[in-house]
């Protein structure tokens, strides 16, 4: 089947091009030229969309197995698709934990039959408890996993981050690290600071993910190997970050990006859809974020995807647990960030950035989607099985169209 896109406008790192006319058949997506005789199945009017490389999600959890009431392997597949991302790191912490052959295998197995690429990050200590190792070897050799971590939990152990690390140098395996220190957070439901003396809550201070990053780096320069920060949010943790690529050390990093549209002044009404870890913190942290990606410190933007059911998530803020889903509200974040960041800038951190992290190669695909369409985020258009979300119920621009993955052209919106 022959589709012709009339008016398309592609993105890349380099910018915004002129609109052109774009052909799917036989599973590609070719530029159109006046010399091709194709007769179209079908023409799409595609004036004001955009196109770029298929998204790619670094941070993104789900319930399957064992919380399978608040993420499916189904239902996620379905919301990555919606939402414009042809390919997911899958955090390990499901119950069980992802922690060996057979339960990479359970994972990728089931999700064969979905467009979007499953990308398991194994978990480097049973149970994620910081302890005893998982079949590190056992993993990468048997199911190719090249991705090591903990997950939404910190790596606080030294002498276990120093010997993953050079375990992982085996196979130039790669450790995503959720750095901060559990004990400095310990009781903390929001950032520590103005807001929440005057709320009454326990905070977490920027000190927990400062120590443990700067920590961190010093055990990576005794050590060598190649780490990935996930989610910082503190201006020192980004200095600190920048400071280790200036000397030569292989380390990234990424961010939730919703950590650039809300901070801890948008918590005084309490909102559970609001707490999430690492916390919202002050506007100083937030102006270094946007620094870190503009000057490439910072690597990737990430969903950050937690999904909660209502009896997790929809009680008394202290009580709550921690998590935003964040896979189909993504679009409309970046809109919201265009003007401040750029649609080059923003494409690039979830397009290249990742794909330069990744330690394997992803298959060819594309994402189209119109920046100006309004839709409603709400039961009926929701794909995943949770709704914490502070944008539940209301309006949101940005939408995406079609996908391309796998060689199939995937209508969204149908």
């Amino acid at each position: 089947m022959s589709i012709l896109f009339k008016g398309l406008r592609i993105i890349n790192s380099d910018g915004l091009k002129e609109s052109k006319d774009y052909i799917f058949d036989k599973g590609e997506l070719t530029l159109a030229d006046s010399s091709n005789s194709l007769i179209f199945d079908q023409e799409i009017d595609a004036t004001g969309w955009l196109l770029s490389e298929g998204w790619i999600d670094l941070r993104c959890s789900m319930g399957e197995p064992g919380h399978e009431y608040k993420e499916s392997i189904e239902s996620l597949a379905e919301s990555l698709v919606a939402s414009g991302f042809a390919a997911a790191c899958i955090l390990p912490n499901t119950d069980p934990v992802i922690q060996s052959k057979g339960d990479v295998d359970f994972v990728l197995n089931r999700a064969k039959k979905y467009t979007p690429e499953f990308l398991i990050q194994g978990a480097v200590t049973k149970n994620t408890d910081g302890e005893n190792f998982t079949e590190i070897l056992d993993m990468h050799h048997q199911s190719g996993v090249t991705i090591f971590g903990e997950g939404i939990k910190p790596l606080a152990n030294g002498d276990r981050y120093m010997k993953i690390l050079q375990y992982l140098q085996k196979f130039d395996g790669v450790l995503f690290d959720h750095a901060y220190d559990p004990l400095l957070a310990i009781f903390g439901h929001m950032h520590e600071g103005h807001n929440s003396t005057l709320l009454g809550m326990k905070g977490i201070p920027n000190l927990a993910e400062d120590v443990a990053i700067q920590r961190n780096i010093e055990i990576i320069k005794y050590t060598g190997g190649r780490v990935h920060f996930q989610t910082i949010n503190t201006a020192k943790g980004v200095e600190l970050i920048r400071q280790a690529k200036a000397d030569g050390l292989k380390v990234t990093a990424d961010i939730s990006i919703y950590q650039l549209l809300f901070t801890d002044h948008d918590l005084m009404e309490f909102d559970p859809n609001l707490k999430v870890l690492p916390p919202f913190r002050g506007d100083s942290d937030r102006s270094a974020l946007i620094a870190g990606l503009k000057d490439g410190t910072i690597d990737a933007l990430v969903s950050n995807h937690q999904p909660e059911d209502v009896d997790s998530k929809f009680m008394e803020f202290d009580l709550a647990n921690f998590g935003m889903v964040g896979l189909q509200t993504f679009l409309p974040a970046l809109v919201m960030l265009e003007k401040e960041l750029g649609w080059s800038l923003m494409i690039e951190k979830i397009t290249s950035g990742p794909r330069a992290i990744l330690p394997h190669e992803l298959s060819k695909s594309w994402t189209i989607f119109d920046p100006e369409a309004t839709w409603t985020f709400n039961e009926e258009s929701n794909k995943s099985l949770s709704f914490n979300s502070p944008w539940f119920g209301k309006d949101l621009i940005g939408q995406v169209k079609y996908v391309i993955q796998k060689g199939q052209l995937i209508n969204v919106n149908v």
